[in-house]
């Protein structure tokens, strides 16, 4: 929303807007241009009958009384992806879906589109290097993240529903948002409903390594064109992860994992389905680096590397902790997972999380007991925590504090991979500055 703030107002509107809490790095994006509301909180009397149009976010309640007053003067009001469809009604729109991967692969084929000169608008969840988040231009073409969760409280539609996309991405199918997905059923309903809105000239591209994606697929019977996509093949030499092209060329890449090799299979069909070569593909895609927050790089010492990521899912998380392995077989790794959303901190969701941290050689699990009050979920124990992961060996933590001190009480060795995975903020903790601590810890 933030990001879509700062486009419009780049475009020349006037553009203003109000939330509850404003975090980092929203904050200091929306000061710099000038667009910070002066305090935080709801303001019915700012809402006024000069305003032609409000966007509504999806976390805004029924009963927020600034939406309320705008009901009351008749303004018009859109969901956020009714507002980008608007935007994009005449381009080419790309929509990759999926429960993992999303941001990544949009971003990856953003990047390639940017390095091959191809003007490209985006509507993505992460910073991709010096590509912003949200751009609108008159590029006839757009990328965006297509998310499953609901448009706003006015309209309980998925939010991709709503772009109708000539080419389709979905990266696979793990269930999650159970406070509105009860049951992995109804979770998959709003993919299923995507799939069969797509036409005769539309394209889905779809991974087959999903084995419920692709049942779904063939229970849809979808009109459109199919192009299932796999791990791109890949090697490993020396840490350093290379793609070969058809005439033998290879491509060091800054990426790693599977869940990225599968990534870019994704990204490379939209390119070749946008009319750009093998060649322009694998030329940008060395340069990316991946999106902010995805298994993105945060403090590298002699002895030390660190990384943080998005991860809070279980598949996500599983997926991350083996990307690692992979990349740093010899490595030490501690992986630290704080559980922040309303799923991960469900007991009735927990046990998805089974065997997620198992490639680790330290399993610590963060969580805040202020976050399970704000959620009303009953209190979780360690016992119960390590039964759910099948961790014995599973270590558990409530404060920042606390967190960082377990970790100045491990023994790493000189070649450890400190690994944060997190949609939230693990206490405030700095984490570059842990991470920096335990490299001299070891140097020490």
């Amino acid at each position: 929303m933030h990001s879509l703030a700062i486009a419009m107002h780049e475009k020349g509107h006037v553009v203003s807007g109000s939330d509850d809490e404003i975090y980092e790095p929203s904050r200091s994006r929306l000061h710099q241009k000038g667009l910070l509301p002066e305090k935080t909180g709801w303001r019915p009397d700012f809402i006024d009958p000069s305003m032609d149009l409000i966007v509504l976010g999806m976390h805004a309640r029924s009963d927020n009384p600034e939406l309320i007053k705008a009901k009351s003067l008749n303004i018009r009001i859109q969901s956020f992806p009714e507002f980008i469809y608007d935007l994009s009604a005449s381009k080419i729109r790309v929509v990759v879906a999926g429960s993992h991967g999303k941001t990544t692969t949009s971003g990856m084929i953003s990047h390639v589109l940017h390095e091959s000169g191809i003007p490209a608008d985006r509507m993505i969840g992460a910073s991709i290097g010096a590509l912003v988040p949200v751009e609108i231009s008159d590029a006839g073409i757009i990328i965006l993240e297509g998310d499953e969760y609901l448009s706003s409280p006015d309209d309980p539609r998925p939010k991709f529903l709503h772009y109708h996309p000539q080419i389709s991405v979905i990266t696979g199918i793990a269930w999650d948002h159970m406070n509105v997905f009860p049951t992995y059923q109804s979770y998959i309903e709003p993919f299923r409903q995507l799939i069969n809105s797509l036409g005769n000239d539309d394209t889905l591209i779809y991974c087959q390594d999903d084995a419920d994606l692709v049942t779904l697929v063939n229970e849809s019977s979808p009109a459109c064109v199919l192009i299932p996509y796999s791990i791109q093949p890949y090697e490993i030499d020396h840490g350093i992860v290379s793609l070969t092209d058809s005439e033998g060329e290879k491509y060091p890449l800054k990426v790693f994992g599977i869940h990225n090799m599968q990534n870019i299979a994704a990204s490379y069909q939209v390119i070749k389905k946008l009319g750009l070569t093998e060649h322009n593909f694998y030329k940008g895609i060395q340069s990316f680096g991946g999106a902010n927050k995805r298994l993105e790089l945060l403090y590298k010492g002699d002895h030390l590397i660190s990384y943080l990521d998005f991860a809070h899912a279980p598949s996500k998380v599983k997926a991350t902790v083996h990307a690692v392995r992979e990349k740093h077989p010899d490595a030490y790794i501690i992986a630290c997972l704080e559980l922040h959303t309303f799923s991960s901190l469900n007991p009735d969701f927990l046990p998805q999380y089974k065997n997620a941290l198992h490639d680790a050689d330290e399993k610590i699990v963060y969580y805040s007991p202020h976050t399970l009050q704000i959620k009303k979920l009953p209190d979780l124990s360690s016992g119960q925590l390590s039964g759910y992961f099948n961790a014995n060996d599973l270590k558990v933590t409530t404060s920042g504090a606390e967190l960082e001190g377990m970790l100045n009480s491990l023994a790493p060795k000189k070649n450890t991979v400190l690994l944060w995975m997190s949609s939230g903020r693990f206490d405030g903790l700095d984490l570059g500055g842990t991470s920096e601590k335990m490299e001299k810890s070891i140097v020490g």
